[in-house]
């Protein structure tokens, strides 16, 4: 039986929790989630454990991140199952889950108001004057490529509500999954070029048995797309022997992947071969890179990614 961690949905209570604990020397970690949590999110809180005396996890679906014809309104969502695992886990001590920290005054997309206040822990609010939020964060260059391309607001959004999240619970370290590669470079890079202090963690992939990289999205892959999802990670581990073992080009590492996610009925959105920490496309491995995928499999977008450390580098 785990211990309760105490549950603030008020930015001004959970900025007032953070401060009175570091007030006592206490440092803290913060995990940001948007909810529905399986084992990997688990995996990031075991990682932030040791590395603060206190761990907050936040739980907040950011419409931000979704175009008009993504799937914000049917993403799923189980706050109550959320926080038993977590006071299950024993090792949370505070969750953040407000109910809406950027109001986009009826202009974020064209999906009506029902739609998206459906989601549990996310609806839009107005601010105490009633005036819509305006600014935003762009880490320019890490933002364009990869999954920046078909979705051209995901790291505004991303960016932006972290770093509300990071003013509002002021942690000395964050924790954030490698499976969202470029999220995390991004979040490294703001964090960098906006001198917070604050340490970013990256946490490596969590997959399950058969090699698919969790995520709160496969709940919505019927059985049979979640075999051929498969393919993903079982091409990208014949990418990565390949170009560990043969004379080959990026061109023919992406083949790879394209050509087995294709063949077993999934949609291709990006595949790219990219330097770990600038994430600029390479044409030949001479120095450590990424494979990152994103493929459609029905109605549900999965991403993943596999780096490749030459040796001798």
């Amino acid at each position: 039986m785990g211990s309760e961690p105490e549950v603030m949905r008020d930015k001004a209570a959970m900025r007032l929790w953070s401060r009175s604990r570091r007030s006592q020397g206490k440092t803290v970690a913060l995990v940001p989630t948007m909810g529905f949590l399986h084992d990997g999110h688990l995996a990031l809180i075991r990682t932030a454990h040791p590395l603060a005396d206190l761990t907050v996890v936040s739980i907040y679906v950011n419409p931000g991140q979704f175009a008009p014809s993504e799937d914000f309104s049917t993403y799923p969502s189980d706050l109550t199952g959320d926080l038993k695992k977590l006071a299950d886990l024993g090792i949370v001590h505070a969750v953040f889950c407000p109910s809406n920290l950027y109001d986009y005054e009826g202009g974020f997309s064209e999906m009506s108001t029902a739609d998206r206040v459906s989601s549990a822990v996310s609806c839009i609010e107005a601010e105490d004057d009633g005036s819509g939020h305006e600014t935003w964060i762009r880490v320019e260059k890490l933002e364009r490529g990869l999954c920046g391309k078909s979705r051209p607001v995901f790291f505004r959004g991303v960016a932006t509500v972290v770093a509300k999240l990071f003013n509002i619970v002021e942690p000395d370290v964050a924790i954030f999954g490698k499976k969202d590669y470029q999220q995390w470079r991004v979040i490294c890079r703001m964090v960098r070029d906006l001198d917070y202090a604050i340490k970013i963690v990256g946490s490596e992939i969590v997959r399950e048995s058969d090699g698919l990289a969790m995520s709160s999205r496969n709940v919505r892959l019927s059985p049979e797309e979640r075999v051929k999802a498969l393919s993903i990670y079982n091409s990208m581990s014949k990418a990565k022997y390949t170009a560990l073992h043969e004379q080959t080009t990026c061109q023919e590492i992406k083949d790879i992947v394209i050509q087995m996610v294709d063949k077993a009925g999934g949609r291709i959105d990006c595949v790219e071969v990219v330097e770990q920490e600038s994430l600029v496309a390479v044409e030949d491995i001479r120095t450590p890179v990424v494979i990152c995928v994103a493929a459609w499999f029905g109605k549900v977008r999965l991403i993943d990614n596999m780096e490749i450390n030459p040796c001798g580098i």
